[in-house]
């Protein structure tokens, strides 16, 4: 506590604000939705112990749940052995053993995930089981269509950067124009990545597989262009260009990782376009190390989305469970589709296996505080990211994360809300958020009254609600190293 920034946090007590939605609201759901899913993968186990301590499970989150609600106090982690547990519970006390509807909002998050996590680990039979991936990889069958369309464009994007076509019809172009080119190029994959953030699983208790669809794809992103709110990708990518001219053998671009499934697969889009561009020679993908706010990766999930490109045909063509539930018969993949996802994973696997592709969890990634604490209490993961050309945090939580979560106003510089993240840390920050939280810096002057102003947007002396519902996005930059 003692690294952060003395700007109020968001809390939960605060009623105007996205954290008393998310506390009273929004938890009791995820928690339900993870009750039932320990419940129904006990109903099918045979082992008897399994079957026992599976049930403990389950009384454990019940346990959690009804804390939650009715306002109890936050009780001490118990210890599974991992060091981060000590740090949480310090923290708890130097709080005063806050209740669930009075505490920093970021804290208290990261601390219900933490808990439930402790659930699993302390088992004999369950220590690596998500209670989270079915849902994960159901938003990922859900966003077919734009996979299959990501892929052909993806597929035919790699022909031509390997094609000497390519240069020949750029040949006559100045370079200039070349660079324009190629900027374009990049600021749309990086359009795809950020708006890929739409399907935050955390937030989508209610919506149908029509709704999760018309936040993907072409017309969705064009459509969206004029949302965001501040838009530095010409920063970020002259960064990248000015590091590929130098000639530097060594040239990589980390991506600090946030929701699995779809998101993760555009992630990899990324990925993959940095590399095969030349802006970038490795790229070092930070999942969590622990199931964690519904979504986010784990290594698995990684594993998880090559096998289902590689058996694509089995993956889409087989009948969910919701689709056995209403009877639905999904339709078969086309030749030209599987071959695109073939070609896909064929693309991912090769930069995995030649290590160009590097995964790298972390366990400050799931610790409760703010990232103006990495580099007094992660020296190591600090010294690390200091070696990246760029470093782009995908999503809210890391947004919160990288801001404090803490109550600035919105026309304050991203720089300085980055606090020993900031000027003079030697990290290239790029921050991808779709606003799903109170919490937003560096707009300019009165455009957060406009949106305030506007249906749905809270009101003059209203609480921010334009922020919460992920229409807007904000692409930050910070150079570090400058």
């Amino acid at each position: 506590m003692e690294y952060d920034t003395k700007t109020p946090p968001y809390s939960t007590s605060d009623k105007n604000s996205f954290a008393s939605v998310s506390a009273r609201d929004r938890w009791p759901v995820i928690l339900t939705g993870a009750i039932d899913d320990i419940h129904k993968a006990v109903s099918h186990e045979s082992d008897g112990a399994k079957r026992e301590e599976g049930k403990q499970i389950t009384a454990g989150l019940a346990k959690l749940k009804y804390e939650l609600q009715h306002d109890r106090q936050l009780s001490p982690l118990v210890d599974d052995g991992s060091p981060d547990i000590a740090g949480y519970n310090k923290e708890l006390e130097q709080r005063g053993n806050p209740k669930w509807f009075d505490v920093p909002w970021l804290f208290s998050e990261c601390y219900l995930y933490r808990r439930m996590a402790t659930l699993f680990s302390t088992s004999q039979h369950w220590k690596r089981y998500d209670v989270f991936s079915k849902q994960k990889m159901s938003t990922f069958r859900s966003s077919r269509p734009a996979v299959l369309e990501l892929a052909a464009r993806y597929n035919d994007l790699t022909k031509q950067l390997q094609s000497s076509a390519t240069s020949s019809a750029l040949a006559n172009a100045s370079e200039a124009e070349r660079t324009q080119a190629e900027q374009a190029v990049f600021s749309e994959m990086c359009e795809i990545c950020l708006w890929g953030n739409a399907t935050d699983l955390s937030l989508l208790t209610n919506l149908t597989y029509d709704d999760i669809q018309k936040l993907q794809g072409s017309e969705s992103r064009k459509a969206n262009e004029a949302n965001i709110l501040v838009n530095d990708f010409p920063a970020a990518f002259a960064t990248l260009k000015q590091a590929q001219r130098s000639g530097a053998k060594e040239r990589r671009v980390d991506i600090v990782l946030d929701n699995a499934g779809f998101e993760l697969f555009v992630d990899l889009l990324l990925a993959g376009y940095l590399l095969q561009s030349g802006l970038a020679t490795h790229v070092v993908l930070h999942p969590k190390n622990i199931p964690w706010f519904v979504s986010d990766v784990v290594p698995k999930d990684f594993s998880d989305l090559l096998t289902a490109l590689v058996n694509a045909k089995k993956f889409y063509e087989t009948p969910s469970e919701d689709d056995q539930a209403r009877g639905v018969t999904p339709e078969p993949l086309s030749s030209k589709a599987e071959a695109d996802l073939q070609a896909l994973f064929g693309n991912w696997s090769t930069l995995y296996a030649e290590g160009q592709i590097v995964l790298r969890p972390n366990g400050f990634w799931t610790e409760g505080g703010s990232f103006w604490r990495l580099p007094a209490t992660a020296p190591d993961l600090y010294a690390d990211l200091k070696d990246s050309e760029l470093v782009i945090f995908k999503g809210d939580l890391n947004y919160r994360k990288l801001t404090a979560d803490a109550m600035w106003a919105a026309t304050t510089p991203f720089a300085a809300a980055l606090g020993p993240m900031g000027p003079g840390s030697g990290v290239r920050v790029l921050a991808l958020r779709t606003c799903k939280a109170d919490v937003v810096v560096g707009l300019p002057e009165g455009e957060d009254e406009r949106l305030k102003g506007m249906e749905g947007g809270g009101g003059k002396d209203g609480p921010r609600k334009w922020a919460w519902s992920g229409k807007w996005a904000v692409v930050s930059f910070c150079d570090g190293k400058a």
